[in-house]
């Protein structure tokens, strides 16, 4: 029942969040039909997830850190994790994915899981967020946006995708498909 009130919740903050920033429009649903596993999810990997979707629609800010002056990329990242978790994170997305902490196959994500782009091509970093499950991470994409969700399976975020990290403990993430 917890996850079904999840998929619910998620579905009605991506309905609410309608995208306003330049980034692309994010990519249909899959059509496969989803499997939710039913495991009971972890309070910190939980407070991260609704923590991260409760900012959809703050505005984008380069270099901005809180909600009241709105988010970059890596300033929401740490936002959310210090003010959910207790985790303090580095600033910049450059030091985020050489930080020590496990890295993740793309099929094994979590709730939780910072998520790594090069949107600028080549294998730099430039760009993070943070994964919700079912397919979807929540992100500050660009300058003009805001907070919004996106599927890891569009096109542009597909092409884009470097790898993630799992920055909760073992025992602290939430289960998903």
């Amino acid at each position: 029942m917890a996850m079904l009130a999840r998929f619910a919740f998620l579905s009605l903050v991506a309905l609410l969040a309608a995208c306003s920033s330049r980034a692309p429009a994010p990519a249909p649903a899959p059509k496969s039909p989803m499997v939710f596993n039913q495991a009971p999810s972890s309070p910190a990997a939980d407070d991260v997830l609704f923590r991260a979707i409760g900012l959809v629609g703050t505005p984008y800010r380069w270099g901005g850190n809180t909600p009241d002056s709105g988010f970059d990329c890596s300033g929401l990242i740490g936002y959310v994790y210090r003010d959910a978790a207790g985790i303090s994170l580095p600033r910049s997305t450059r030091e985020m994915i050489v930080m020590r902490a496990p890295n993740v196959d793309i099929n094994a994500l979590q709730s939780g899981d910072l998520v790594f782009f090069a949107t600028s091509g080549g294998s730099q970093v430039s760009h993070a967020g943070i994964y919700v499950g079912e397919g979807r991470f929540v992100h500050a994409p660009s300058t003009g946006g805001t907070v919004r969700l996106d599927y890891l399976s569009n096109s542009y975020w597909a092409k884009a995708y470097l790898q993630a990290k799992r920055v909760l403990p073992p025992g602290h993430l939430a289960q998903n498909p």
